[in-house]
């Protein structure tokens, strides 16, 4: 959204793409699951009366919007990037599997793999999780609006303490709010690390890949 209360902010659309270009052009392999959050949220329209799958569904559908956005963006800044989804969508985007996602990794694409998990229920993160374990991710990115972990809301609590490293059974003892649990879980048994960054921070992106201490790294 940006600086917007609702929809797709170009101006933030062309910061993210440029983030990750820059990250693509070092021979990164990426994959890229978009939430919807600035078109809908399926428990916002629980809360308004709408049934919880179809709110869900609803939710997956935006994803998907997003993820045409980014791709059409890439395409036009000759950027190779294929679109997935995770329900039958065709000619909107192609069905995902692992598969074909990890050959369009393997050919330099950026992977934007939309619509969630396909099933209600399931968060934006626990998606994000379950493609990672899938394509074999070395670590989980999770772009947020924060520097990372604090010991409570850096944005209610300015003395919050920060985090470079900590695992994942002290972030759970510890209450963190970092992922579902669903989410936290698939990473911690496939033994996947979860780096928390703020996304909005112009060069945080790029700071990470080439091995500078920024964020929050979460392990076994």
């Amino acid at each position: 959204m940006g600086n917007d209360t609702y929809g797709i902010n170009n101006e933030q659309l062309s910061t993210y793409i440029h983030e990750i270009k820059e990250i693509a052009n070092l021979g990164v392999e990426i994959g890229l699951v978009i939430g919807g959050g600035n078109i809908f949220r399926g428990m916002k329209g629980v809360s308004e009366g709408i049934d919880r799958v179809n709110g869900d569904y609803m939710g997956m559908m935006a994803t998907v919007i997003n993820g045409l956005a980014f791709h059409s963006v890439c395409i036009k800044q000759n950027i190779q990037a294929r679109l997935f989804t995770a329900t039958r969508m065709e000619p909107i985007g192609e069905l995902y599997s692992k598969q074909k996602a990890k050959e369009s990794l393997q050919r330099g694409e950026i992977a934007i793999l939309t619509g969630g998990t396909g099933n209600p229920f399931f968060s934006t993160d626990s998606a994000a999780a379950l493609r990672a374990c899938e394509i074999q991710a070395d670590v989980l990115l999770k772009g947020t609006r924060v520097d990372g972990v604090f010991s409570a809301d850096p944005e209610k609590e300015p003395s919050a303490e920060k985090y470079d490293i900590i695992t994942f059974d002290e972030a759970y003892s510890k209450g963190l709010s970092i992922m579902d649990l669903t989410a936290f879980t698939l990473c911690k048994e496939n033994s996947i690390p979860i780096l928390v960054f703020n996304m909005n921070k112009v060069g945080n992106l790029y700071d990470i890949i080439t091995g500078k201490n920024t964020g929050t790294l979460i392990k076994n």
